[in-house]
């Protein structure tokens, strides 16, 4: 028996309600999205920025940043590498971050005791070394989502993390990655 004055929601007040919900639904999850593409975009932006400033080091000094051992290379250096033409120890990843800085070519608090951090969280820095059987200079990224690496290397190299220009440490799909760009 109905009682009077009680009434319920029609299925069209329902149904009304439920689409405003997909839609809000829709809308974080295309803004999640969007921060998303924004962040590999950086990665990437940063591979970029961070070569360009090496490369303009090398061409101003004639040394890579944190391997050179000239006196005052750049102007108000405290820290010197071993020479050798490679960026191939922590302390002159370190010490590169803190060349660069001196010379004007990228800004941060580096003091030679620090590197980079990306978007996602981990460190960034170049190393002389062996990936995957090529030994060169590679920008890494510790740490990067493998999802993300993956995106990264399909869009700017060959899509597979054991080759091309951009590598990884392991296959794409485990949950973090090294990222190796070449320099």
């Amino acid at each position: 028996m109905k009682k009077l004055g009680q009434r319920g929601f029609t299925l069209v007040e329902i149904a009304i309600v439920l689409v405003i919900i997909g839609l809000l639904i829709g809308g974080i999850l295309k803004g999640r999205e969007m921060i998303k593409n924004a962040k590999i975009r950086r990665v990437v932006k940063t591979a970029d920025e961070l070569r360009a400033a090496i490369m303009s080091f090398y061409d101003r000094y004639g040394v890579y940043p944190g391997d050179e051992n000239k006196t005052n290379i750049p102007p108000g250096d405290t820290h010197d590498g071993n020479g050798d033409g490679k960026i191939n120890t922590t302390d002159e990843t370190k010490y590169m971050f803190e060349d660069l800085k001196k010379a004007g070519l990228i800004s941060g608090d580096f003091d030679g005791t620090n590197v980079m951090q990306h978007v996602f969280g981990g460190d960034v820095y170049v190393r002389y070394i062996n990936v995957r059987g090529t030994t060169k200079h590679w920008i890494v990224f510790k740490n990067i989502p493998g999802d993300v690496g993956r995106i990264i290397d399909t869009k700017y190299d060959d899509g597979k993390d054991y080759s091309g220009s951009i590598r990884a440490n392991r296959d794409y799909g485990y949950s973090q990655v090294y990222l190796y760009i070449e320099l």
